[in-house]
């Protein structure tokens, strides 16, 4: 049976149970976009036969080293699908690729089962969604209003229940305030994070790969299967880990700089989640709105939009006339000004930079709205720019800063009108954040999609006192005996890789395991892990119970951290295999079987 709200752990536990299979949720899935009367959702749908084969495909003793085993997803068609066609919301414009993007592959070799590439604004150019000729996909509460951009299709598959979970883009809130508007987690990563290999840029030091998904839980395990550097991507960055304290000091706006486009009811939830927010025991306290105000308006308002015309300069010079009116505008905006005035401006947003980074000093994280409001299709039409401009109010100025943020469904007005929050914190604070919207999505009660249902899959935040332990085999993440860890209540941080100097061996041992082990001399690339963080308690119980020859010493992280980790006694490698070359247990496993 599926359930009822799509959820990863939920839908493994009845594949497990065997009262659910890959075949009969993506049948499901099928049949719900079939039926689904909104057809400006996908722009290309791969063949049923395809979708179901790739199910079929799937062998259930290997879930336990996929995390995403059986999982269905969409992305958005600014993201390559090898074979697929990738239109960007404009069909001249359109090429077949003949290799997935880079995290489509990743999400795939982690047992996802893409299902089709949903409609988005052209050339991600918009907040709205109206911006496409395959249509104008609408919020999933009513037919008349937007559904946000540009990962328009995106949010609606997952807010009505046609995927689990969906890939979009965020440059300026493309991955957040769709997420609002379908009642959605929307998780925006650290730049680079998650890398951009595959992806039509739209401003490409900007530009992030963001995931929508029913709970925070989920998009964290996207996140983890997605997230790394890539060769193809020279913005893409090695994960990492920015832990914000257990009771967090958080920016909320003054009255006098909130903006809801006259929207009561909205300006009210706000209030509520303030509030709430409080009742969590978050120290709250209002900070100055007004640099980032000024750095929101000048991603779109100034020389920066040149970043936008140097994404498709060439096509745009020779089919001006294949653009959207309204995206060939904005672009042809950015002819207007020099490469003196793109300085001019970049010295500006440096001071203002450093007005915002003064602002930040006292605080954690930022509770801000997503959006002031939502519009009908006929209002964004009637003054297109203008309502963009305030859909971005509050979500413009986040990657210029280089900030992590993640939206969450925060309530809805007397007329059914969906509101939601965003968290935004410092880079890499993405594990942080995503507890804390956890824990504030819950309290507020609004639920997830279409269905208005609390999520039933928990991530709490980790605290700065808890210890991080470095797992490299059968603890990771979808493994054989990460449950060990996870019955402690342990958490996970990020994916991280080992310093050169390391060498991995596997056991002969039941169930199969690795061995970690110092090489001095060995100039490697270092050993895919995972950091987990656990709290002193948990932490001395796991180690207690660990059996030969299996022990805890410091492990050297790429990055130059050093974290408790897993370390092999020496004299059980003299008859071990090893397998160094693979780059860490999880790639051993898969091409082993």
């Amino acid at each position: 049976m599926t359930p009822v709200l799509l959820e990863i752990e939920t839908i493994h536990t009845a594949y497990r149970a065997g009262t659910l299979t890959p075949r009969v949720l993506v049948e499901e899935l099928l049949r719900r976009i079939e039926a689904y009367p909104d057809k400006a959702v996908f722009i290309t749908r791969l063949p049923a036969r395809d979708v179901l084969e790739a199910a079929d495909a799937l062998d259930m003793a290997a879930m336990a080293r996929m995390p995403l085993f059986g999982i269905p997803f969409v992305v958005k068609d600014n993201i390559d699908v090898a074979g697929v066609p990738t239109t960007a919301a404009c069909p001249d414009f359109a090429f077949t690729p003949d290799k997935d993007a880079a995290i489509v592959a990743r999400l795939r070799a982690a047992g996802a089962i893409l299902l089709g590439k949903a409609n988005l604004d052209q050339f991600a150019t918009g907040l709205n969604g109206t911006r496409s000729p395959y249509g104008a996909p609408r919020s999933v509460f009513n037919a008349d209003y937007v559904s946000g951009g540009s990962s328009s299709g995106s949010a609606v598959a997952v807010g009505a229940g046609l995927a689990v979970f969906s890939l979009g883009t965020d440059t300026a809130g493309s991955g957040r305030v769709p997420a609002m508007f379908n009642n959605l987690i929307g998780l925006k990563p650290t730049i680079g994070r998650i890398p951009a290999t595959g992806v039509v840029p739209a401003c490409k030091t900007l530009d992030c790969v963001s995931v929508f998904a029913n709970s925070a839980a989920d998009a964290m395990r996207v996140l983890t299967a997605a997230e790394g550097v890539d060769e193809g991507d020279a913005y893409s960055r090695p994960p990492a880990a920015k832990i914000l304290p257990a009771t967090p000091r958080v920016g909320v706006l003054a009255p006098a700089a909130r903006d809801f486009a006259g929207d009561t009811a909205s300006a009210a939830l706000y209030d509520a989640a303030v509030a709430k927010a409080q009742s969590l025991g978050w120290h709250v306290q209002a900070f100055d709105y007004a640099p980032f105000k000024d750095i929101a308006a000048a991603l779109y308002g100034g020389p920066f939009v040149a970043e936008r015309l140097a994404a498709v300069r060439a096509f745009f010079e020779t089919s001006p006339e294949s653009f959207d009116p309204t995206v060939r505008s904005i672009i042809a905006g950015a002819q207007k000004f020099t490469a003196a005035d793109l300085f001019a401006e970049i010295y500006r947003i440096q001071a203002l930079r450093r007005a915002a980074q003064g602002a930040l000093e006292n605080l954690d994280m930022l509770l801000l709205p997503t959006a002031p409001t939502i519009f009908t299709v006929a209002q964004l039409r009637a003054e297109p720019l203008k309502a963009n401009a305030t859909l971005g109010l509050y979500t413009n100025f986040v990657n210029i800063l280089d900030l992590a943020a993640i939206a969450l469904p925060a309530g809805f007005t007397p007329s059914g009108l969906p509101f939601g929050v965003s968290l935004i914190g410092p880079a890499f604070s993405e594990v942080s954040l995503s507890g804390y919207a956890d824990a504030l999505h819950v309290a507020l009660g609004a639920g997830s999609g279409a269905g208005k249902i609390i999520p039933s899959t928990r991530l709490a935040a980790p605290k700065p006192e808890d210890v991080t332990l470095v797992v490299a085999g059968a603890h990771l993440s979808g493994m054989a005996l990460n449950h060990e860890l996870t019955a402690l209540g342990a958490r996970f941080v990020a994916a991280a890789k080992t310093a050169p100097g390391y060498k991995l061996f596997a056991l002969a041992t039941t169930p199969p395991k690795p061995g970690l082990a110092r090489a001095p001399s060995f100039a490697g690339g270092g050993i895919d892990v995972e950091i987990w963080s656990l709290t002193p308690e948990a932490f001395g119980k796991f180690v207690a119970s660990l059996p030969e020859p299996m022990g805890i010493g410091k492990v050297t992280l790429a990055d130059g951290s050093v974290h408790p980790g897993f370390l092999c006694e020496a004299c059980v490698l003299e008859n071990a295999v090893d397998i160094t070359a693979y780059g860490g247990w999880r790639a051993y496993r898969a091409a082993v079987g």
